[in-house]
C-alpha cells in the first residue's frame, strides 16, 4: 500500500531496518564449521525458538527447556542469552541519520518490534538511536507479535494516532502486508535511500 496522503507518525520496525542482528555473527566464532553451524541454528536455536522469546518466553525458560533435550551442546545454547550482544551487527546505513532529521524536525517516531523484552535493553544501550522513540511496542513486552494485526491495533492505540496517520517502515513483507490491511501507510524497507524519498513524498522529510 502507498503512503498516505497526510501522516503524521512514522513507525519503524527495528531489526534490519535501523540495526542489523543475526545470531551467526556470535556462532561463527563458537562454531568454526559454517554447515553445522547452520544446523545448529536450524534444528536447535532456531528461528521458531527464538520467536517464542519475542513473544515474551523468558531466555531462562528457554534454555532450560531446549538444553534438556540437547544436553551435548547446553553451552552453545546458554550462549545465546549470555552472549546475546555479540550477534547485535552494525547500523543499517543511512538510517540513523534520517532518524536525527526527523526528529530535528519534531515529527513523531515510534516502534512496532518482535524483539524480546530481555534484549531489547541491551539493544537500545548499544544503538542509542533507539532512544529517539516517542515510544516502542516491544512483542515480548506485550505478548503479541507481527504479523498478527492485534499488534498494530494495539500500538495505534497506544500511539494515540489513527491508520492514515501512521507510515510503518518494515523489511518483512508479511508485516507490512498486514499493517496495511489495517489502512496504515506501509514502507518495505529496502535502503535508506528509497526510504528518504517515501519519507520526502509523504511530506515528512
Amino acid at each position: 500500500m502507498p503512503a498516505p496522503s497526510s501522516p503524521t507518525t512514522v513507525v519503524f520496525d527495528i531489526g534490519g531496518v535501523i540495526i542489523d542482528w543475526d545470531p551467526r555473527y556470535l556462532y561463527r566464532r563458537l562454531i568454526p564449521d559454517e554447515a553445522e553451524m547452520e544446523r545448529f541454528l536450524t534444528e536447535v536455536c532456531s528461528g521458531a525458538w527464538n520467536a517464542e522469546q519475542d513473544r515474551g518466553r523468558s531466555f531462562v525458560e528457554a534454555i532450560e527447556d531446549l538444553a534438556a533435550r540437547h544436553p551435548a551442546q547446553r553451552e552453545l545454547i546458554m550462549a545465546y542469552w549470555e552472549r546475546w550482544d555479540e550477534m547485535l551487527g552494525d547500523p543499517i546505513p543511512g538510517v540513523a541519520a534520517i532518524m536525527a532529521e526527523l526528529h530535528e524536525a519534531g515529527t513523531p517516531m515510534v516502534a512496532i518490534t518482535n524483539w524480546s523484552a530481555e534484549t531489547y535493553p541491551i539493544a537500545v544501550r548499544e544503538h542509542p538511536e533507539l532512544k529517539l522513540f516517542r515510544d516502542a511496542v516491544v512483542s515480548g513486552e506485550v505478548g503479541l507479535s507481527k504479523p498478527d494485526p492485534e499488534i498494530f491495533r494495539y500500538a495505534l492505540d497506544r500511539f494515540g494516532v489513527a491508520p492514515h496517520e501512521a507510515l510503518f517502515i518494515d523489511d518483512n513483507k508479511a508485516n507490512t502486508t498486514a499493517a496495511g490491511a489495517l489502512g496504515i501507510g506501509t514502507h518495505l524497507f529496502t535502503d535508506a535511500a528509497a526510504l528518504r524519498e517515501t519519507l520526502k513524498s509523504a511530506g515528512l522529510l
